[in-house]
């Protein structure tokens, strides 16, 4: 596989491991001493928020930032448009995600057995904006170095 192939699965195991809300499978993929940062795009200027550094503070910040998903719940991260480029054992990578959350419908499903829930519930797009990677080989792959999160939407945060 290309490089930029490789990068862009990081951003796909990236999203998935955030969407299941598994703070190792996210801490995996930083380098060591890796760091999260998270802004808002105030008119264009990120406004620094929060930052994470090293895998355990990226580990919890997993568990006590993000919002639990509901019952009947998820996210789904969609990320588009990236934008690759690799200088030899780094790399740069910058795209677009929206964030939607599916909520499922409680109520009675008619025709269905006993206790099964109906309706197809909503998904409702909640977050929008950028990541903006920093990429190092390593022996076991590319690992992020730094990952700048710009939010479009002011976070909801706990």
């Amino acid at each position: 596989m290309s490089d930029e192939r490789l990068i862009q699965e990081v951003l796909a195991r990236y999203a998935r491991a955030v969407d299941a809300r598994d703070g190792d499978a996210v801490a995996e993929l930083y380098e060591p001493e890796g760091r999260e940062r998270l802004s808002y795009n105030r008119r264009g200027s990120p406004e620094p928020i929060a930052q994470f550094e090293g895998a355990e503070a990226i580990r919890n910040a997993v568990a006590t930032v993000l919002p639990a998903h509901p019952r009947l719940g998820w996210a789904h991260h969609m990320t588009f448009d990236p934008i690759i480029a690799v200088d030899g054992d780094t790399a740069n990578l910058d795209a677009q995600f929206v964030v939607y959350s599916v909520q499922g419908d409680e109520r009675p499903a008619s025709g269905w057995p006993r206790g099964a829930t109906g309706g197809q519930g909503r998904i409702l797009p909640v977050e929008a904006g950028y990541y903006r990677l920093k990429l190092r080989r390593a022996s076991d792959g590319w690992k992020i170095v730094d990952n700048h999160t710009i939010l479009d939407l002011p976070p909801a945060l706990p």
